[in-house]
């Protein structure tokens, strides 16, 4: 790992967001049924929170963070025929959280298609990308 004990320690704010995207048919059949494992948005935010608390495991070279929020929240997308989801993640410390944001999002994503598959397996998990971070040395960030 990277030696960040030189680094001043600092507020860090992380957003990041992803969509798995379906067919029009598959969408409106979801949007009409559901999953028959449940509550799929709300099982997906709890995911993703976990997922984001467990980063430095599942990341090879991930600094353990202690977070001080986790917020993820998953969306229909009636414009899109896709679940959205979006995560923001707060620390801090003396690195930043944009991992943690990210796999927050990549867990809920695959949460979703995980307890979708059996209405469209060609859905598409897509756009997992940082969004914007703040925080620390090299300054704030957001995607255009």
């Amino acid at each position: 790992m990277v030696d960040v004990s030189p680094k001043e320690t600092s507020a860090r704010r992380a957003l990041a967001c992803g969509r798995v995207e379906y067919s029009p048919a598959s969408y409106a059949a979801l949007r009409r049924e559901g999953s028959g494992k449940g509550d799929v948005l709300r099982v997906a935010e709890i995911a993703g929170t976990m997922a984001a608390k467990r980063t430095a495991e599942l990341i090879p070279l991930c600094h353990p963070l202690s977070l001080d929020q986790i917020r993820v929240t998953a969306e229909f997308d009636d414009g899109a025929n896709a679940v959205a989801v979006r995560s923001e993640v707060k620390a801090t410390g003396r690195t930043g959280v944009e991992m943690e944001a990210l796999t927050a999002v990549a867990v809920a994503c695959l949460t979703v298609y995980d307890m979708t598959k059996a209405i469209d397996k060609s859905m598409r998990i897509t756009g997992v990308a940082l969004v914007e971070k703040s925080g620390g040395a090299s300054g704030d960030f957001q995607r255009s």
